[in-house]
């Protein structure tokens, strides 16, 4: 192995290392608890080794929401093949969705809540961000009928987003999310 070799290998390990530490920091105490102070010693590493990696807090926030991108993908992909039928995929899709959110909520902030300098919905966009999409677009695709397919996905994740978002804060009563799921769900399968 050359040397330029090790150093990037090193280096990806290095990036690794603190985007972790962040992820778990910040769901351990939340996205303002995570900042490039504590996040060097936790990795033991100074903060300009950080700055020579990420330039700022932001730039720490899109690297954890483009792996938490990927996981979702991951989870929803998961979700969608295991499905007997497209009206069933549909469902464990959304109810993937939502479960990834209330399990991994300071992750689903960085992805969808929190300002990360990322581009969505563009050709620029990160593979992972396709890729979580695109399992949207797979789960809706059989409901489409005439309608613009990328539009309806934005649709149902839109709802999918602020069933999530509304019910985490408070504003909607937790016991009736699987009601309210079903009831979106119906809207698109008809």
């Amino acid at each position: 192995m050359s040397i330029q070799s090790r150093r990037e290998r090193e280096r990806a390990e290095r990036e690794k290392l603190i985007v972790t530490a962040a992820r778990e920091l910040a769901e351990a105490e939340g996205w303002e608890a995570v900042t490039t102070r504590r996040l060097a010693e936790r990795v033991e590493y100074s903060q300009p080794v950080l700055y020579s990696h990420f330039k700022n807090k932001v730039a720490i926030m899109a690297a954890v929401a483009v792996e938490g991108c990927a996981d979702l993908a991951d989870e929803l992909r998961a979700a969608r093949t295991a499905a007997p039928d497209a009206r069933r995929a549909l469902a464990d899709v959304g109810a993937a969705y939502a479960a990834f959110a209330e399990r991994r909520p300071a992750l689903y902030d960085a992805m969808f809540s929190q300002f990360v300098a990322l581009p969505f919905a563009t050709p620029e966009a990160p593979p992972a961000l396709h890729a979580a999409f695109g399992e949207l677009v797979e789960a809706v695709r059989p409901h489409a009928g005439g309608d613009d397919l990328p539009l309806l996905t934005e649709t149902f994740w839109a709802a999918l987003h602020g069933l999530v978002t509304l019910m985490r804060d408070g504003r909607l009563p937790r016991e009736h999310h699987d009601h309210r799921l079903a009831l979106l769900l119906a809207r698109f399968t008809g």
